[in-house]
């Protein structure tokens, strides 16, 4: 099987409220998995600015990028696929969650704030993520198996 390259994503940790934004980043609920907003970082942009340029497509919301917290690595072996996410804490600076937004590539279609104890009655990724949200310092996990 060909070997693809590491890929490279940035997410974002937003607390609004004592609640942290998290989205389903599965289009037409094929998972109900749920993780923070983010996505793959485009060459010859830094990390904030694409983490900026993902949370606006797929939430509308305007954030700043503050430091990195969390390195996250997943994999699924049998696909060859091997992605490093890079989780920063961010601040909203402007706009709202609406009901009309709509994600440019039509991938995340739910996105809600959620409070330590929901998440305990959802499926998220990565496992750390609540001790990340509302703990302080940096983190690195370990290579976890991909999951949907």
């Amino acid at each position: 099987m060909p070997q693809r390259p590491i890929r490279l994503a940035t997410r974002a940790i937003i607390l609004h409220d004592n609640r942290l934004l998290m989205v389903n980043a599965f289009a037409g609920d094929t998972s109900d998995l749920w993780c923070a907003p983010g996505g793959g970082a485009e060459p010859h942009q830094s990390l904030p600015d694409n983490l900026a340029r993902e949370v606006y497509e797929e939430t509308g919301l305007h954030i700043s990028v503050g430091a990195p917290c969390l390195v996250n690595e997943f994999h699924a072996p049998s696909h060859s696929f091997h992605q490093v996410d890079l989780y920063f804490r961010c601040k909203i600076i402007s706009g709202a969650l609406t009901e009309d937004w709509q994600d440019p590539e039509n991938i995340v279609t739910k996105w809600q704030f959620f409070s330590r104890q929901e998440l305990e009655s959802i499926r998220y990724k990565p496992d750390s993520l609540p001790d990340i949200a509302w703990g302080d310092g940096a983190f690195y996990d370990a290579l976890e198996p991909l999951v949907r």
